[in-house]
Formats: C-alpha cells, sequence, structure tokens
C-alpha cells in the first residue's frame, strides 16, 4: 500500500497534467506509463551496470549504447526544459516505442500506435521532476503506484465497462486459490487487475515457486493470459503486469467473443472475469460454438459461454454477471443456466450488493464460481447473501465496519454440503434437484427463507380514535388561523 505522502505526489502529477490541459484521464495515464517505463529502463540498465562493473565484464545486453545516454532518464530528467522536451519528444519516445520490436514483448506490441501528447516543455519538466522525486526501489512500490493511478481513471462507464473494485478482485483470487502450475486468464482483461492480483496472491501464498527456476519462468511469460480489443487499455494492463514483476504476459489485442478469438479454447485452468455487461451483438459478429452453447445476442451471456470454452476441462472460474443472467427468463437465459448446472459443476453463487460498483453503476450482480467438467457434477450449490463489503453502498463509497468478505472466503474454504446449512443465514447449499425443479433459477431470494419479527399493532378501534383526535386537532388550528386572518 502506498503511504500519503506517495499518494499525495502522485496527486500532484495527476493535477499537474489537468492544469497543464490534458483532462480524459486515460490520457494521463498512458503518458505517465511513457514516463515511468523511461525510467524504468534507466533503472534496469543502472543495474546491469554495477553488475558489469563488480564482475569487472562488459555490460551484458545494453539498454542503451554508448551514443545513447542522453535517453537515460538520469540524464535528460536534469536538462533544462526545452532541451528536455526536445530529447523525450524526438529520441526518447521513439526509442521506447521501437524497444524490443523484434522480441514481440507484450509492452512494444502495443506501443507501435502510441502518442506522445504532453504540450509543452514546462509541463513535461514538472512532472519528470515529480516523478523522480517518488521512491520506487521495491517491486511493490511500483504496483502500488500505478495501481492508485488506475483507481484514478475516470474512463469507467464505457460499453457497459467500469474498473471492478480490488477487494473484489482479490475476494475472486482467494475463492480460486490459485496453484504455482496454473495458467490464468481473463478474456476481457481491461488494465490487467484480475491477473496482477492472481500474481500478489502466488507470491503472499507460494513464495517457493520463485525458487524454482520452471516455475518461475512460468510466472513471467506462461502463467498469464488476458485479451482486449482497446488497444490503449492494453498498453495500461501489460505495463500494469510488467510493473508488478510480470516480464511478459500474453496480452492479446482480440474480441473474444469473435471468430477471431475461436482459437484461445481449452486454454486456462483458472478464469477470472468481469466481462462488459451491456451490450448486444449480431449473430455473424459471434463465433459459432458460442451460438452452440446458448443462441443468443447479450454479451453477459455470451462471455458465460466463453469462460466455459477457454477453460480446459478440470478449469475453474470465478466471474462476475448482471442479476439478470441468474433468474432472465428467456429461452438463452434457461439454457446458460442448465448448461452450467447439467454439464459443468456449478460451485457457487454468490449475492453482492448493488452499490459495489458505485459511484459508475449501481447494477445488482453476483459472483458465479463453477468447474468446466462437461459431464456435469452438480449435486449441490452454495450461495452466500453478502450485504456488506466493507464501503458504504452510495456514491460516496466511503470505509465502513460492516463487511461479509472475510466470512464469506472462511466459509467457502470450510463449505461442506454434508454439514445441516440454515436458509435463514448468509450461507447454505441448495440441493440440485430443487434448482432444476424451479427451471435453474440461481436467484438466493428463491431459495433463502427471509425470517420476519412479529409487530403488535394498537386495536382497530382504538387507532381510529386517534385518528378523529388528530382530524379534531387540525380543526381548531385551521379555525385559529382563520381566526388571525380577521
Amino acid at each position: 500500500m502506498i503511504t500519503g505522502v506517495i499518494k499525495s505526489q502522485v496527486d500532484k502529477i495527476w493535477n499537474a497534467f489537468w492544469a497543464g490541459g490534458i483532462s480524459n484521464g486515460l490520457t494521463v495515464i498512458e503518458q505517465i506509463t511513457y514516463l515511468l517505463f523511461a525510467r524504468r529502463l534507466d533503472e534496469l540498465h543502472t543495474a546491469k551496470e554495477k553488475q558489469s562493473n563488480l564482475l569487472k565484464t562488459p555490460i551484458e545486453e545494453p539498454i542503451f549504447g554508448k551514443k545513447q545516454q542522453q535517453l537515460r532518464w538520469s540524464r535528460f530528467k536534469d536538462f533544462e526544459p526545452q532541451k528536455m522536451y526536445k530529447t523525450f519528444r524526438d529520441e526518447v519516445f521513439p526509442f521506447i516505442k521501437q524497444l524490443h520490436q523484434d522480441r514481440q514483448s507484450a509492452y512494444s506490441r502495443y506501443m507501435k500506435d502510441a502518442v506522445f501528447v504532453i504540450p509543452t516543455p514546462s509541463l513535461l519538466e514538472r512532472v519528470v521532476t515529480m516523478i523522480s522525486d517518488i521512491p520506487m526501489e521495491d517491486r511493490d512500490t511500483k504496483g502500488d503506484l500505478y495501481e492508485y493511478l488506475l483507481s484514478k481513471l475516470q474512463h469507467q462507464g464505457r460499453n457497459g465497462q467500469f474498473r471492478t473494485p480490488r477487494h473484489i478482485i482479490k475476494m475472486m483470487v482467494e475463492l480460486l486459490d490459485p496453484q504455482p502450475t496454473d495458467i490464468i486468464g481473463d478474456p476481457a482483461c481491461g488494465t490487467c487487475g484480475f491477473l496482477v492480483a492472481a500474481g500478489e496472491y502466488l507470491r503472499e501464498h507460494q513464495p517457493e515457486m520463485f525458487h524454482k527456476k520452471k516455475q518461475r519462468e512460468h510466472f513471467s511469460q506462461g502463467m498469464f493470459h488476458g485479451s482486449d480489443f482497446d488497444s490503449s487499455m492494453l498498453r495500461i494492463g501489460a505495463m500494469n503486469m510488467m510493473l508488478h514483476g510480470v516480464e511478459n504476459p500474453d496480452i492479446a489485442d482480440v474480441d473474444a467473443l469473435s471468430e477471431d478469438g475461436a482459437g484461445i479454447r481449452d486454454r486456462y485452468t483458472v478464469l477470472l472475469a468481469n466481462p462488459p455487461f451491456k451490450g448486444s451483438l449480431n449473430y455473424e459478429e459471434v463465433a459459432k460454438d458460442l451460438l452452440q452453447l446458448s443462441k443468443t445476442k447479450k454479451t453477459e451471456l455470451l462471455f458465460v459461454s466463453l469462460f466455459v470454452q477457454q477453460l480446459k476441462s478440470g478449469g475453474r472460474c470465478a466471474c462476475i454477471v448482471p442479476d439478470g443472467v441468474l433468474f432472465g427468463s428467456s429461452k438463452a437465459h434457461k439454457d446458460i443456466r442448465q448448461m452450467l448446472v447439467e454439464d459443468q459443476k456449478l460451485d457457487g453463487v454468490i449475492s453482492m450488493p448493488s452499490g459495489v460498483f458505485k459511484p459508475y453503476a449501481g447494477v445488482s450482480t453476483a459472483v458465479l464460481l463453477f468447474t468446466r467438467t462437461n459431464s456435469g457434477g452438480t449435486e449441490h450449490v452454495w450461495f452466500y447473501d453478502m450485504q456488506a463489503d466493507g464501503y458504504s453502498l452510495d456514491d460516496k463509497r466511503d470505509t465502513v465496519e460492516a463487511n461479509d468478505i472475510p466470512d464469506l472466503v472462511e466459509r467457502w474454504k470450510n463449505r461442506n454440503p454434508k454439514k445441516k446449512s440454515d436458509r435463514k443465514g448468509k450461507a447454505f447449499f441448495v440441493p440440485v434437484a430443487e434448482i432444476v425443479e424451479n427451471k435453474y433459477d440461481l436467484s438466493i431470494n428463491r431459495y433463502k427463507e427471509v425470517e420476519y419479527d412479529e409487530v403488535e399493532y394498537d386495536p382497530p378501534e382504538m387507532i381510529l380514535d386517534q385518528l378523529e383526535a388528530l382530524e379534531a386537532e387540525i380543526v381548531a388550528d385551521l379555525k385559529e388561523l382563520r381566526g388571525m386572518l380577521h
């Protein structure tokens, strides 16, 4: 977690961009991304220099040649504004764009159409100075700083997209408990929040994997896969992964629902996602195998079909869906739910409060947890009624004490369908036969027993007496008011 001082420094950089005429949050983050990358390249080169001096050997794979020293952050940051601007715009930025083009790394792939738009030398000099003042020696600080920047992104709400709150992402990752050999995917990755959180979870819970060469290499370039069709998001997502220590994630510029994405099938062992909810596609825009699972134009249903298709057999998924997926009455809605219950293994349904995505959206949502089996296996479905997530459920989203998430995670880990569950409580099991009987309705209200408190009212005669007395009082007041007018 970044400290208040660093947070304040980041806020000042953000405000400097706005004051300098760049008011689009996505553009601000893109420009900061380029500057952070320039600084990181210099840090990497400096580390190589130190090693070279220590071993008294030539620098191994230097980033900057002898004639490119002016492109290093540590050099140009001290130039006067005009010279710094000219150097960055004409030399450093083109250098970054062309870097590692031959290796096709995630970052170089999405830098091709990047544009440097900082308008004046004075603004560049101010933000370079401010970024230089931020201590970024360790990986955690870099990652947290970038996460904080992303949290300021005011780009949400477009095409049903909005940034998933970090604590909800962490909850979903914890529920799936990724392992060192997993292959983790997110077909609507945006800024790669789920992939980053999965990586951080592994660092915390599986630290021994980083002492094993094969697993370390898998973490760096085989474990994480994301796709999106927004090139700006892909650039930011790739940078987010790199700043969190994943050097070469597989971040693809693909519309996952289209035929172009049909090559990504049977690939992941863990899938985490919060896809765009609102949207409708024409049949010809959708991959054929998805329509075979459920013929629909609704993206919220198509994505559920996609998750099943992208998982390997035995792969596990945690995805956010709008409530309508749980109880919608169309044939496509029923087909999707029936497929999850009958053909796959539906493990759990978590009902979330409708304020979780405020202030960007007030839609009611749920988390579906399932395992791809292609042979069924659902016997009992675990339901949880989350009513609080640690933040107020209004537009302010202030921190509050009420928080069901720790209880939810603990109950999930210790769930046992053989134990008696109380349907008046937050968590309970429902046998598959009952779900089938209810036409695969997965809304928690269908199965939860609501306990009503008995309320005693006064006898009707007494209530009428009270109303008559109140009416007499009103009439008397009106007479008094009328008398005051004469």
